[in-house]
């Protein structure tokens, strides 16, 4: 699997995989293609054999301290290879570039397996957003993640030493949020929340990202 930067060329790829994902609540193409041409978001694609099968998104606006992951998902025949987890720790590692020191997320409270995942890179629960999903009916668990602490323990870590299973899509509400699939056939919602948003989601109000399936 190749990682590299994704941009606006990739919008016809990303959109089939969008809608593969998070079938009844994919974003728009208008507005993944804001996304990907904002200056204040980093996109990273992951491809095999040439093919698209992977994209992830951070909001990380030019000099803020806290940055909100947008998006991830990842095709499902190549789920549960650690490829998930390869997308996210890339966008840690340009938080981490970029002088962020926090970044926030949402999950799905009904998605242990994303919580566990953003768990074992050193994410914190720091609150919950009632009823916040379309279906209106689940939680979002709020997290938080001290970026320095994260890069100095990645730093202490021989590659060996790592487990890499990894868990699917995610993403966050409306492109004000942050998404992640993290159930298998739902949803999350969103996209970048601005500078200022991570913020806003530590003091129980703000937005994040939501975590799902790239197992």
């Amino acid at each position: 699997m190749r990682l590299r930067t994704g941009d606006v060329d990739d919008l016809e790829a990303i959109m089939a995989l969008e809608r593969a994902s998070f079938a009844g609540d994919a974003w728009s193409e208008t507005a993944m293609r804001a996304e990907l041409a904002s200056p204040h978001n980093h996109y990273v694609v992951a491809e095999q054999a040439g093919r698209l099968i992977g994209y992830a998104g951070l909001r990380a606006p030019s000099g803020a301290t806290d940055a909100d992951v947008q998006t991830i998902a990842l095709d499902k025949t190549f789920r549960g290879r650690g490829s998930g987890r390869m997308l996210f720790r890339a966008l840690l590692q340009e938080a981490a570039e970029r002088g962020v020191r926090e970044v926030f997320l949402d999950v799905r409270a009904d998605n242990p397996a994303a919580q566990r995942l953003y768990a074992s890179e050193g994410f914190i629960d720091i609150g919950r957003r009632p009823n916040y999903y379309p279906d209106g009916n689940v939680d979002a668990i709020v997290m938080r993640l001290d970026v320095p602490g994260w890069a100095a323990s990645r730093a202490s870590l021989s590659p060996m030493s790592e487990n890499l299973a990894d868990v699917g899509e995610s993403r966050q509400n409306p492109p004000t949020s942050v998404r992640i699939s993290d159930k298998p056939g739902s949803a999350g919602a969103g996209a970048g929340a601005g500078a200022g948003a991570g913020a806003g989601a530590a003091a129980g109000a703000g937005t994040a990202a939501e975590a799902g399936a790239c197992t």
